[in-house]
């Protein structure tokens, strides 16, 4: 599998963790540059000394090696996103779970009695 789809997801789930941290847009823009920053320096790692994940490799080939640095690196960011979750998100009201959910909503549209028959 590849390691650009669950990079991108803790990207976003990082990204979206401040912001149930941080509501205002302009306290929260310098975040998500720090967070983009970090990012961006492990972008071109594609020596296993390069990472500094403390895993021993049983194998002397470099891939595997590297995969399994990179398999460490991903569960040691999950973990921090874990430890940084929020007790209680921010959800927008309208949202599914805010307190405004389906408050006024349309009334269904029904379809006309069928005629009767006399």
């Amino acid at each position: 599998m590849s390691t650009k789809p669950v990079v991108l997801s803790i990207y976003r789930r990082a990204l979206k963790l401040t912001l149930a941290w941080t509501i205002e847009r302009g306290l929260w823009r310098g975040q998500a540059l720090y967070i983009r920053s970090l990012f961006e320096a492990k972008k071109d790692v594609r020596e296993p000394r390069q990472l500094k994940v403390s895993v021993k490799a049983p194998t002397r080939n470099v891939a595997a090696r590297l995969i399994l640095y990179l398999q460490a690196l991903i569960l040691e960011a999950e973990d921090l996103l874990d430890k940084w979750k929020h007790p209680e998100p921010y959800r927008p009201p309208t949202a599914p779970g805010g307190s405004k959910y389906e408050r006024n909503i349309p009334p269904p549209i029904l379809d006309p009695p069928p005629p009767m028959k006399l």
